[in-house]
Parts: C-alpha cells; structure tokens; sequence
C-alpha cells in the first residue's frame, strides 16, 4: 500500500471509503481502510471531498494532525499484527488490551510508539528500529494505566 505518490495513496482512502458508503464490494485492504475511517467520524466529511482534501498539506507546527498519516499507522499496526512482525508484537497487543480494554485505544497508544520510532530513524537517518519500537510498548505495559 505505501509508496511514494501522496494523491495515490490517499485516493485509496477516498475509494474505500465511497465503497462503503455504497455498500460495494472491496478489497481487503479496501475493508481495513473502511473500518478504520468508520472508527474516526471526525474524518468522514474530510473523506466525502476529494477535491479539498486529496493535495492538502497538514502542519504538525500549526497544531494540525495529518488524517491520511493517523488512518495510515493504523493501517501499519493491522498490518504488524497480522503479520506478527516485529517478532512479540501480538502478546504485547494482547497485554495492551488486558490493561487497556479498548482495541482502538490500544492502537492509539502503540502509534505513539511507532511514531518515535519512525521520528527517531528518520532524524538519525537510518532504519526503524524494531528495538526501540518494542522497547517503548513495552513501557507502555509496565506504565501505570
């Protein structure tokens, strides 16, 4: 799913999400785009406009969050746990969602972790850091909830 073309990326947001509005049928990944927008209402109107949302830039300095990017680590969290990479990432979502109960506040705690992770080697120019990620949701097991 990810690559380089931004508007490609996130017309797949805005088809999967006119498919489920339509009920037609979709793709997988189609289904886990859908589910994911269903689970955040404060984007359904942003995805029910192509035209001013699909080049939009979205500033973390000006107090924006980027809808495409948080939709899409949700996407990437899915993604680890049906792959169960890193290596331990399904007993800590399990351990997450004994402490937290909520599946989408599980997610939304292990993007943070994600994000530093992806912060971290994009600042030091290397690649992600399996390490750093695990070792951060492990914290966040071992953090009072």
């Amino acid at each position: 799913m990810f690559g380089q073309d931004r508007s490609e990326l996130r017309k797949l947001f805005f088809t999967a999400w006119r498919k489920a509005r339509e009920q037609a049928p979709m793709e997988p990944l189609e289904q886990v785009i859908a589910t994911i927008i269903g689970q955040h209402p404060e984007y359904h109107g942003l995805l029910e406009n192509e035209d001013g949302a699909l080049d939009r830039d979205y500033l973390p300095e000006q107090g924006e969050t980027n809808p495409f990017l948080h939709m899409a680590m949700h996407i990437a969290i899915h993604e680890q746990l049906s792959t169960q990479r890193p290596a331990g990432i399904v007993s800590i979502y399990q351990s997450l969602i004994k402490k937290y109960s909520e599946p989408h506040e599980v997610e939304h705690r292990m993007m943070e972790c994600l994000g530093e992770m992806l912060w971290q080697a994009q600042r030091e120019n290397t690649l992600p850091s399996e390490e750093a990620y695990l070792a951060c949701l492990k914290r966040l097991i071992a953090t009072p909830a």
